[in-house]
C-alpha cells in the first residue's frame, strides 16, 4: 500500500486521479536523461560564452536571466511533466548558471578556488533545507509546489557548482581534455558504488548530477576553444548550434515515445 493510500481514505480512483495530476513534474531517470543532461551542460557553457562575446556580458546576463525566469514560470504552470518544457528550463538553467559562475570570476574577480566551495555550500544548504522540510531528496517525490521549488534551487546550484569546478580543473593544469577524462572517470564512481550497494540511490543520483555539469562543459569547451587554449578550435557558435540540434532531437524522441514518463499508478 502506497503512502498516498495510507494518508487518504477517499475512493482509490480519486486518489489515482490526484497522483496522476501531481506526480509527473520531472522525467524518469533513463539513459536518455543522462545523455540530454550532459548535452545541456555543454550547450549552456558555450552558449553563455557566445552570448557574452556577441552582446556583451551585462546584456547577456540580463537576457539569460529573463529567459531563465520565463522558462521556470512555464515549468511551474504545467500540471505534469512535459518533455520540451522541462528540458527548455534545464537549458536555461544551464545558460544562466554558467553566467552566474562567470560573473563571480570575471566580473567580481572571485577565484575558482573560492567560488567552487561557495557554490558547494549553497548546494549543501539547499539540500539541508529541503530534507528538513520534506524528509526526502528523492526526485521521484516532486509532487508539490514546495518540493518543486527545492528541486529547481538544487538544479541551479548544481549547475553553478559544476561550472566553477570544471573551470577550476581546466585552469590548474589539467586543461579541457584532461578535465573531460577526470570527470568521465568521476561520474562512474557513484554509478558503480550504487550498483555495489555501497551508496544510496538518492546520493548517487545527485552526485552524478553535479558531475555531469563539469563533464559536459569541459567537453564543449575542448571542442569550441582554439588550440592556443587547448581546444579543437571549432568555435563557440558551431558547437552551441550542433549541441542544440542534438538536444532537440533527443527531446523530440522522448516527447513522442514517452519513455521518460512516470508509469500511471
Amino acid at each position: 500500500m502506497s503512502t498516498e493510500h495510507v494518508l487518504d481514505d477517499r475512493p482509490r480512483a480519486h486518489v489515482r486521479a490526484r497522483i496522476r495530476e501531481s506526480a509527473n513534474k520531472v522525467p524518469e531517470v533513463t539513459v536518455y536523461f543522462w545523455i540530454i543532461k550532459v548535452l545541456t551542460t555543454g550547450m549552456g557553457e558555450t552558449a553563455s560564452d557566445f552570448l557574452a562575446h556577441l552582446l556583451g556580458p551585462i546584456p547577456a546576463v540580463g537576457l539569460g536571466g529573463l529567459a531563465f525566469a520565463a522558462s521556470l514560470v512555464l515549468q511551474f504552470a504545467v500540471r505534469r511533466y512535459v518533455a520540451w518544457i522541462y528540458w527548455t528550463a534545464i537549458v536555461m538553467v544551464s545558460v544562466f548558471g554558467t553566467m552566474a559562475a562567470d560573473v563571480l570570476h570575471v566580473g567580481l574577480g572571485v577565484p575558482y578556488t573560492l567560488s567552487t566551495p561557495l557554490f558547494l555550500l549553497a548546494l549543501t544548504a539547499v539540500f539541508v533545507l529541503w530534507y528538513a522540510s520534506e524528509r526526502t531528496l528523492s526526485i521521484h517525490s516532486i509532487r508539490t509546489r514546495r518540493r518543486e521549488l527545492f528541486y529547481w534551487a538544487a538544479v541551479l546550484a548544481t549547475f553553478a557548482l559544476g561550472t566553477a569546478a570544471g573551470d577550476l580543473t581546466a585552469t590548474i593544469g589539467l586543461g579541457y581534455l584532461g578535465s573531460v577524462v577526470l570527470f568521465a572517470v568521476a561520474i562512474c564512481v557513484p554509478a558503480l558504488t550504487h550498483r555495489a550497494g555501497l551508496l544510496g540511490a538518492v546520493t548517487a543520483f545527485w552526485t552524478a548530477y553535479v558531475i555531469t555539469r563539469p563533464l559536459g562543459a569541459s567537453l564543449a569547451d575542448w571542442m569550441a576553444l582554439p588550440g592556443t587554449r587547448g581546444g579543437l578550435g571549432w568555435g563557440l557558435g558551431p558547437v552551441t548550434l550542433s549541441w542544440t540540434v542534438a538536444i532537440v532531437g533527443f527531446v523530440a524522441f522522448l516527447a513522442l515515445s514517452r519513455r521518460d514518463v512516470e508509469p500511471t499508478p
